[in-house]
């Protein structure tokens, strides 16, 4: 699911800080804190998790676990991981979802993890961009909307990102798991 929220504006948020008491700032703070030593728990939960995997099936990989854009993240990074990533990242999604679980079984607590074995996402983040700047420049030319193949939650969400970030067109997502498309259109 794409989030399509937009932050608050900064008047907002100094109109909101304006309006309550100075101990306020002070406790979100520390909630911010707290929060992002939650993420990395999560992915300490999810690393540990990854490695078992990793043992029990032989593989030899590199963990690393880091909080980026508020989101827990493991990557493993290491020789003859493909198995592990499956035609298209089916493995690897199947194993990120796996990867959720566990740590929502630690924690009691759903988490946003986000997995990459091998650079397989940051090179499918690559392909994804070339894929969206394509369908953008058929709409522009045409002015008809262009309905890309079926996508991961993931791959949408890179496609999304190149499309919004360029004046002029929209994106949005359609149809059911696991054939949810991006239509890309002239922007209204």
């Amino acid at each position: 699911m794409t989030d399509t929220s937009t932050p608050p504006s900064a008047d907002s948020s100094a109109e909101a800080t304006a309006a309550e008491p100075a101990g306020t700032e002070e406790a979100k703070k520390s909630e911010t804190v707290a929060s992002d030593s939650d993420l990395f728990r999560q992915s300490e939960i999810a690393a540990d998790y990854v490695e078992g995997l990793l043992d029990i099936l032989d593989y030899d990989g590199d963990i690393d676990e880091l909080v980026s854009a508020g989101r827990p993240m493991v990557e493993v990074v290491g020789g003859r991981l493909q198995p592990l990533v499956g035609q298209r990242g089916a493995t690897l999604e199947a194993l990120q979802e796996l990867t959720r679980l566990a740590i929502f079984r630690a924690t009691g607590s759903p988490s946003r993890l986000l997995l990459d074995i091998g650079g397989y996402r940051a090179a499918r983040r690559k392909e994804l961009g070339a894929v969206a700047r394509n369908a953008v420049e058929k709409v522009k030319e045409h002015g008809d909307p262009v309905r890309l193949e079926a996508m991961s939650a993931f791959e949408r969400k890179c496609v999304h990102d190149v499309v919004n970030a360029i004046p002029g067109v929209q994106s949005e997502s359609e149809g059911v798991e696991p054939n949810r498309r991006i239509v890309v259109r002239v922007a209204d």
